[in-house]
């Protein structure tokens, strides 16, 4: 989506390694050289698409860093089971012509990234100096996985991140949904719950990331965004099957159709593990919310600093997160003593959860489409006092789905 966007600068990709589960040396970073090599290779074949990607070959490329291998504590937790061994689904042994081999020389050719020396110690330093670079509130970073690496950065120079970072965009959580990775915890937050409660709820640890100027994306808000594969097969390759039927470069498949139906075999067969044949855009939202609301100018005076664009909304949330749990680690624990989304005293459950479910949406009430375990409840007292180590976040909604400085 960066590389096609002519709204966005992209400074930097942040690559961690222990949600892909990768060697600790290469991360997640080599994924985005097989990207890089899918539209290098589709612009040979068809170079008057050239203007499609405005950000390929930049005048200044992004950063690129292999950041944090292992969460802020705890055990190490990966996605394989989604991602396989590769964090692509797998292609690096499928489809081994989709494979860079020799990376700094691919990269020196198409001079995709800047590739800095660098060690899990110094990468928190490097991040400050490039913020540096840029005005005041004017950077972007969105969170496609962990918070591990920016709870490292604001660790290591909190005024920096005060200073220069005018939005977090968040992909991670689950506030009233089930999880993807247990039964209440999405992945992103599962994998380092102490990271997010480091950066975002621990009062005895305050760090200087503006809450009002974070947006989370839960799967709330995700999940309902999908892409059918059937709809994939019709516009995009209609050869796409699975990996029994693999993708190959014939017949005038372009190459970056080829990348995107071989990542999205095996992503199918999971997918339809869970009785649902299309693919979830988590990701792909959290970005489109980043591009579609860049940071506003810097006014310390603004009443709502989280104005969003035409067609999103905000809504504040308290809650605290789940660390230790042996059945709830990265659950969200939603306050709901003071939180409008709770049901009103009375209301037919099962009749707002029909019509939510008519809608494909939780509009207003904000609640889960899913049917709830059944658990014995006791009225909560009325909330004194400050709720110390409860946050309020902001999660954002598409009702109808421009420049910015991006680190992703």
């Amino acid at each position: 989506m960066f590389l096609g966007s002519v709204e966005t600068h992209q400074c930097a990709f942040l690559a961690t390694c222990h949600s892909s589960g990768l060697p600790e040396d290469r991360g997640s970073s080599l994924n985005i050289f097989k990207a890089y090599q899918a539209v290098a290779r589709h612009l040979e074949a068809y170079p008057n698409d050239a203007s499609r990607f405005p950000n390929y070959n930049p005048a200044k490329p992004p950063l690129l860093l292999c950041a944090a291998a292992r969460p802020l504590e705890g055990e190490l937790h990966s996605a394989q089971y989604f991602h396989g061994r590769d964090g692509l689904a797998g292609i690096s042994e499928r489809h081994p012509d989709l494979n860079v081999d020799d990376v700094e020389s691919f990269n020196g050719q198409h001079k995709c990234v800047q590739l800095e020396e660098m060690t899990p110690d110094n990468f928190p330093a490097i991040v400050s100096d490039l913020l540096r670079q840029h005005p005041p509130r004017s950077v972007t970073y969105i969170a496609l996985g962990p918070l591990t690496n920016l709870a490292h950065i604001t660790r290591h120079d909190p005024a920096v991140i005060n200073e220069r970072i005018g939005r977090v965009v968040c992909m991670g959580g689950a506030l009233d949904v089930p999880g993807n990775t247990t039964p209440c915890a999405e992945f992103n937050f599962y994998a380092d719950p102490f990271a997010v409660k480091r950066l975002l709820l621990d009062p005895e640890n305050p760090c200087a990331l503006p809450v009002d100027r974070f947006i989370l994306l839960p799967l709330d808000i995700t999940t309902p965004h999908e892409l059918r594969f059937s709809l994939y097969k019709s516009k995009v390759d209609p050869e796409f099957e699975n990996t029994a039927h693999p993708s190959r470069l014939a017949n005038g498949k372009s190459p970056l159709t080829h990348f995107t139906s071989a990542f999205l075999e095996r992503t199918r067969e999971v997918m339809m593990e869970f009785g649902n044949d299309a693919i979830e855009l988590h990701d792909i939202v959290a970005v489109w919310c980043a591009i579609e609301n860049p940071p506003g100018e810097a006014d310390p005076e603004a009443t709502n600093p989280c104005s969003l664009g035409i067609g999103w909304r905000a809504r504040k949330r308290i809650f605290d997160i789940e660390r230790y749990g042996e059945l709830t680690r990265g659950m969200l624990v939603v306050d709901r003593r003071v939180d409008a989304s709770a049901y009103a005293p009375g209301a037919n459950r099962a009749q707002v959860q029909k019509e939510l479910g008519d809608l494909h949406c939780s509009e207003g009430l904000w609640e889960s489409t899913a049917v709830p375990a059944q658990v014995d409840v006791e009225e909560a007292p009325a909330v004194t006092g400050e709720q110390q180590g409860w946050s309020v976040i902001r999660g954002v909604a598409r009702l109808q789905i421009v420049g910015s400085n991006i680190f992703l």
